[in-house]
């Protein structure tokens, strides 16, 4: 059996995602990364027997945009979408950084990230 993996790693958004009401207001940069993995079946030439990696940006371009005070949020509605999408999915992996968040220090990213894994 083989298993497929289709990615999208370092998109950039600038999105207004946080806790605190400023960082709704002044928002920040984000990195989000997305790897599902899925058993093919039929003709490996033909996207209705894939995952589309267009799609995916499309679902998480638009999840960006959805402001939410906690990143987990925003990753498990990725998730979600996904997997309605494409309920063959074996995983998915979603990580979401902040970059240089608004704390004291030099920080170059916090990270969220969820994994789901099918149950069928």
């Amino acid at each position: 059996m083989f298993v497929q993996t289709v990615a999208l790693k370092e998109v950039k958004f600038y999105a207004f995602h946080g806790y605190y009401p400023e960082e709704n207001l002044t928002g920040n940069h984000f990195s989000v990364d997305v790897e599902v993995t899925f058993v093919p079946k039929g003709d490996s030439e033909d996207l209705q027997f894939t995952v589309n990696y267009e799609v995916i940006n499309s679902i998480i371009s638009e999840e960006m945009k959805n402001t939410q005070k906690l990143l987990e949020t925003v990753v498990k509605n990725i998730i979600n979408q996904l997997v309605n999408k494409y309920p063959f999915l074996l995983t998915s992996v979603v990580g979401i950084k902040k970059l240089h968040p608004p704390m004291p220090g030099e920080i170059g990213h916090s990270f969220v990230q969820l994994a789901y894994t099918s149950t069928k």
